[in-house]
């Protein structure tokens, strides 16, 4: 037990099967180094986060504390994260003792947290319902579609609804984590951490990771069948005669069937195409932003310009900047 120290929180780590240890691990030290810039800038009282984790018994009945950085004193997680997953969401084992402990946390005062594919635990306990949440974009509609009562948001990274905080991506562990120093610690402590670590403050947004994954399992093969044609024309000529045509259908009722199959009006399928095209133009070569925005199918490069920023949240040049490997 660390004695002369202010412990300013208890912040709780859930160990559930198939949990991505290296946010738990992670997140762990992350607190604790918090604590050690919080020492240096404010003397050895300063204060510091207890990092506790929690495990389901054997029965799932039960949950227990397994770790503490702080021990000898009663437990009263402050704050609770649900970390990512190793296996995709629809695989996560049923987890009722952890479901219920979080519920019961919650009335008792405690702010509930999840990263990833961890929202999906947050939603079983009902709590996320007529909330905003978010988790990895990925993972986005199978979590609307299993509570369709949350309104799913996968652009931001975090989202703080004061007694719930979401965090999307994998890795979001280390924009949660800040997200908590700062609140805890206050922001120079979170930003002397985040600087230490080599990591960005809170603040960015999923949208640049974000890329198109087309539905192909719908079962529609007219629609099936425009769809791979697209693709291997990178969407060029995507008219809505044309393509009707080529499913053989009225236009009408391809539109809607369209739809229906892919979630997508059928211009907003090929924008999408087209902008993976210049993405990975983008990412591997160097040739111009203009030359790349013909090549996809525009001729209007400041159209372009503004189309490539409204779906990836960066502007080509910045894209480029941040994900490019060309030499």
């Amino acid at each position: 037990m660390t004695t002369g120290r202010q412990i300013i929180a208890e912040i709780g780590l859930l160990l559930y099967p198939d949990v991505q240890l290296a946010a738990v691990y992670g997140l762990t030290d992350l607190f604790r180094i918090a604590g050690e810039m919080s020492e240096a800038n404010r003397g050895p009282d300063g204060p510091v986060i207890r990092v506790s984790h929690w495990r389901q018994s054997a029965d799932g009945d039960d949950v227990e504390c397994v770790f503490d950085s702080h021990p000898g004193m009663p437990n009263r997680p402050g704050h609770l994260i649900a970390p990512p997953s190793l296996i995709m969401p629809a695989k996560m084992q049923p987890m009722r003792g952890f479901v219920s402990w979080l519920a019961e946390r919650h009335g008792e005062g405690t702010t509930l947290c999840s990263v990833c594919a961890g929202a999906f635990l947050l939603g079983e306990t009902g709590l996320l319902e007529g909330r905003e949440a978010t988790t990895h974009w990925a993972f986005a509609e199978e979590l609307a579609a299993r509570f369709p009562a949350i309104r799913v948001d996968t652009d931001r990274m975090v989202i703080d609804d004061g007694d719930i905080i979401t965090a999307g991506g994998i890795l979001a562990w280390t924009d949660l984590g800040l997200t908590l120093v700062e609140r805890l610690l206050g922001p120079s402590i979170m930003l002397e951490t985040a600087r230490f670590l080599l990591i960005d403050p809170p603040g960015r947004t999923q949208q640049p990771y974000d890329h198109f994954v087309p539905k192909l399992d719908h079962g529609d093969a007219a629609i099936l069948k425009v769809q791979h044609w697209l693709q291997a024309t990178g969407a060029k000529d995507h008219t809505v005669p044309e393509l009707a045509k080529r499913a053989g259908l009225e236009e009408r009722t391809f539109l809607r069937r369209f739809r229906k199959a892919t979630g997508l009006r059928s211009t907003e399928y090929a924008q999408q195409i087209r902008i993976a095209k210049a993405r990975e133009a983008l990412e591997l070569s160097r040739r111009p932003v203009a030359q790349i925005a013909w090549e996809v199918g525009y001729g209007d490069a400041s159209a372009f310009r503004k189309l490539f920023q409204r779906v990836t949240g960066l502007a080509p040049a910045d894209y480029r900047r941040r994900f490019g490997v060309a030499g």
